[in-house]
C-alpha cells in the first residue's frame, strides 16, 4: 500500500481553492490542477509499505495528536517547487497556527525513524498543492505579480480538527486517495 498521513481540507474551505485555482487556469492555461477532492496538506509520504504497516502509522498519528488542539491556518501566498519562477508544482502556503502543524509533522517524522521508515530530510514548509506542470514552465516577473495579487484576496480560516493516515491507489493513470483513518485533535 502506499500511504501518505496529512491534514485534509475541509470541504467548506474546498471552494476558496476553486477560486484560486480558477484564476490560475485563467493565467497559466497550461497547468494541470489538482483534483479538488484531492486537496490536503501532507505531513510525511510514506510510500509504498506493506498493509501489516498500517496500524504502526496509525500508531504514530495517534501518538503525533496527543496534547494538540483543533487550530486555524489561512491560505497566506503561492510558491512552487523547486522554485517559483521554475515550477514542477504550485502550491498555496499558509499563516496561523504553523507552531502546531510543525509539532505534529516532527512527532509523525520520529515516529517514522522508530519503524526505520523513510523520513523526507528535506526543509519541510507548510504547503497545499494546488497546481503541477508536465515540463519546466518559466514564471516571469509580470505573471508572478499577477499571481500575488490574486493571493492577495481575504480568505476564510482553514479549522484542522484531525491527522488522517491516507492511501494513494493507482487508478486509471492517476491515483485515488482513501481515507484510512482519522484522529481527531483534542
Amino acid at each position: 500500500m502506499r500511504f501518505f498521513v496529512a491534514l485534509e481540507i475541509p470541504s467548506e474551505n474546498l471552494l476558496q481553492f476553486k477560486t484560486i485555482q480558477d484564476s490560475l487556469h485563467t493565467l497559466i492555461p497550461q497547468a494541470r490542477l489538482t483534483d479538488l477532492d484531492k486537496i490536503h496538506l501532507t505531513l510525511a509520504f510514506v510510500g509504498e509499505q506493506p498493509e501489516v504497516v498500517k496500524n504502526r502509522l496509525i500508531a504514530i498519528i495517534k501518538q503525533a495528536a496527543q496534547g494538540v488542539p483543533a487550530f486555524e491556518v489561512t491560505p497566506a501566498y503561492l510558491d512552487g517547487f523547486p522554485n517559483i519562477h521554475h515550477p514542477l508544482v504550485l502550491w498555496v502556503g499558509v499563516k496561523g497556527d504553523i507552531d502546531k502543524i510543525l509539532l505534529i509533522r516532527e512527532r509523525v517524522k520520529d515516529g517514522l525513524e522508530g519503524l526505520h521508515l523513510p523520513a523526507d530530510e528535506r526543509r519541510f514548509i507548510p504547503h497545499i498543492t494546488i497546481a503541477k506542470f508536465n515540463n519546466h514552465f518559466r514564471i516571469d516577473r509580470n505573471l508572478e505579480v499577477s499571481l500575488e495579487k490574486m493571493m492577495a484576496a481575504s480568505f476564510d480560516p482553514i479549522k484542522i480538527t484531525s491527522i488522517k493516515l491516507f492511501e494513494s491507489e493507482p487508478q486509471n493513470g492517476l491515483h485515488k486517495h482513501n481515507t484510512l483513518a482519522e484522529v481527531k485533535l483534542s
